[in-house]
């Protein structure tokens, strides 16, 4: 059996860490950076394609759906060029076999995306929440900011109160202490994820009665309708985020594949294994 000759460079190649951190941080902020540059473009692209007039700019369903896509477009090319990056600034390995080769590009590769994600979530992420507030704000400072002080809750318990008639009824002295007591009946059932007890229905029908001059059946009804309503509005807010959700998990996963595939392809590029068009395989001793 022959024994491999190990000569001084090999010894001190196996001394040295396999892992380039210098060049995995270069990668990692690149990709950070981009992600940051990129985000900044879709939300300029995503206010060019809204409008609130009616019939003009995209669909709520298509605007969510290409926000989704541009995610993953973002995570795909920010990705690509950190790990890319760090492949090729790494220090090239002397005497490694070559599969060892592209295994050690492949987790340089994901090893610069969770470094690259790890910063963006923790040091970018007040720089992207003011580039998106920025930009609400532009769009409408006082519509944005007098929406951030309403409570949804008090949004319904309005329409529970809502009269129709063109001369309503004097205002009990009790008006406020009414809608407050509803407002708290409102928020604590719906915010628990449950319904309103049928001794509460009761009890707000009567209220609403009381409050509009409706009958205690129309009371009921219009109580009925917007519990619905609220559900239906829960439910919509809870499917969004799902599919944010979704959409996120998409791209952190294209973008982990995104890196690893370019910082093989750094690697080979950086050790010459490219020659007139035709991938020449690495040399082992």
């Amino acid at each position: 059996m022959e024994t491999p000759i190990r000569t001084d460079a090999l010894a001190a190649a196996d001394a040295q860490s396999v892992v380039s951190w210098a060049s995995i941080a270069a990668g990692a902020v690149v990709a950070a950076a981009s992600s940051l540059g990129l985000l900044a473009l879709g939300v300029g692209l995503g206010l060019s394609s809204v409008s609130p007039w009616t019939d003009s700019g995209v669909s709520a369903s298509t605007f969510k759906n290409a926000t989704g896509i541009y995610m993953v477009a973002v995570a795909v090319m920010a990705s690509a060029m950190g790990g890319y990056l760090a492949a090729r600034l790494r220090t090239r390995w002397i005497g490694v076999n070559t599969n060892e080769v592209f295994f050690r590009d492949t987790a340089h590769g994901l090893i610069t995306w969770a470094f690259a994600t790890v910063l963006s979530a923790s040091v970018l992420g007040a720089a992207a929440t003011h580039i998106v507030g920025g930009v609400a704000a532009g769009a409408g400072a006082a519509a944005g900011q007098a929406a951030q002080n309403v409570n949804p809750s008090r949004v319904f318990v309005d329409r529970l109160f809502r009269t129709d008639a063109v001369s309503p009824p004097a205002t009990p002295t009790g008006a406020n202490d009414a809608r407050a007591e509803a407002t708290r009946l409102w928020t604590s059932t719906f915010n628990a994820g449950g319904d309103l007890v049928p001794a509460d229905r009761s009890y707000l029908a009567r209220l609403i009665a009381s409050q509009t001059g409706m009958s205690q059946a129309d009371a009921e009804k219009r109580l009925n309708d917007v519990i619905v309503e609220a559900k239906a509005a829960a439910d919509s807010a809870r499917k969004g985020a799902a599919k944010l959700a979704f959409w996120l998990t998409a791209s952190l996963l294209f973008g982990a594949f995104a890196a690893t595939l370019a910082a093989v392809e750094g690697g080979q590029l950086r050790d010459g294994t490219w020659q007139d068009r035709r991938l020449i395989p690495r040399p082992w001793y």
